[in-house]
């Protein structure tokens, strides 16, 4: 018998469980003020590509994102074998902002999560938990 934690993640299961388990509470912590359910994505990426890379493996890709040419941010996704990238909060931004390409970023040991660390482990249970896994 196959029970919810033997049967195999499906990215459109995984991608549905993070979407659902966004708020401003999961957001990057110094832009929370700006966070909308209009634009649920917004400042989600570090969060969503750690939880990416817990569930699937993979590389984290960084990019700059530009306004006018300057750096204004970053922006962390995920690539996975035959060089798949996913991007679960991709169209959180503007047209005016230009998200650069990435290049591959070690994952941060868990004693360097000290930035996100709050919304990461928050995030992480929540889709844990919809998946019917054990977190």
């Amino acid at each position: 018998m196959t029970t919810a934690t033997d049967a195999p993640l499906l990215l459109t299961h995984i991608e549905q469980a993070v979407r659902a388990s966004w708020d401003a509470a999961t957001c990057t912590p110094e832009y929370r003020a700006r966070w909308t359910r209009e634009n649920p994505a917004r400042d989600q990426c570090g969060v969503t590509a750690l939880v990416l890379n817990d569930l699937l493996g993979g590389e984290l890709l960084r990019g700059e994102v530009l306004v006018d040419g300057v750096r204004v941010d970053y922006h962390w996704w995920n690539r996975l074998g035959e060089g798949l990238e996913i991007d679960l909060t991709r169209e959180q931004f503007a047209p005016h902002e230009i998200v650069t390409e990435g290049t591959v970023i070690p994952r941060p040991p868990d004693a360097e999560l000290r930035r996100l660390r709050e919304e990461y482990e928050l995030l992480r249970g929540r889709v844990l938990r919809r998946l019917g896994r054990a977190a």
